[in-house]
């Protein structure tokens, strides 16, 4: 089945959305191999999964990306040596990611436009997606390691609170001010 898991509970600080987003990148790689592995499935489910990771790794990917080299090094950067090394680690595995996420979003758009292509794109979507869970099994365990850990330990909360108001900014979330809300990206 080409299905994602919905959302459960609203995070409480900026490292509860990162790991949300570390979740749908995990998430979106399980789909992109469903839909390598798909061979019998509906030209439709097809074309919507195939859609929904091009999507993903299109637009919200590049975000989370934006929220830690330009919200989250700004704030950790010189305040321990192991925390720069990471972060500078971190960064040159951003511009790692670019040729197999090229090929995978190539591939699925591909397949958006003509899902009975899937035999013949199949194998570029799952030498993509492997190459991809490769660099993000490190790389996501590192940052939940090292990074991670380090914002709850050395930000403030008010710098808290100002990371997670950037995050959800870029993504078109802003507090309803009259209701006490969020309002939902457009």
């Amino acid at each position: 089945m080409l299905i994602l898991p919905g959302r459960t509970v609203a995070p409480e600080d900026a490292v509860g959305l990162l790991l949300e987003c570390h979740g749908r990148i995990r998430a979106f790689l399980t789909l992109a191999r469903r839909i390598a592995d798909a061979g019998g499935e509906q030209d439709e489910a097809v074309r919507d999964a195939a859609a929904r990771v091009r999507r993903y790794f299109c637009e919200a990917l590049p975000l989370h990306a934006q929220d830690e080299e330009e919200s989250i090094v700004p704030r950790l950067r010189g305040r321990e040596a192991t925390v720069d090394a990471e972060l500078e680690t971190m960064a040159q595995e951003h511009r790692e990611h670019s040729g197999p996420l090229t090929r995978l979003v190539s591939a699925c758009e591909e397949l958006t436009r003509d899902p009975a292509r899937l035999p013949e794109l199949a194998p570029t979507v799952r030498d993509a997606t492997e190459e991809l869970e490769r660099h993000f099994a490190d790389h996501l365990r590192r940052e939940e390691a090292i990074i991670f850990p380090a914002l709850r330990r050395l930000l403030v909360p008010s710098e808290d609170a100002a990371l997670m108001r950037e995050m959800r900014a870029r993504r078109g979330v802003y507090p309803d001010l009259t209701a006490g809300a969020t309002a939902a990206p457009r």
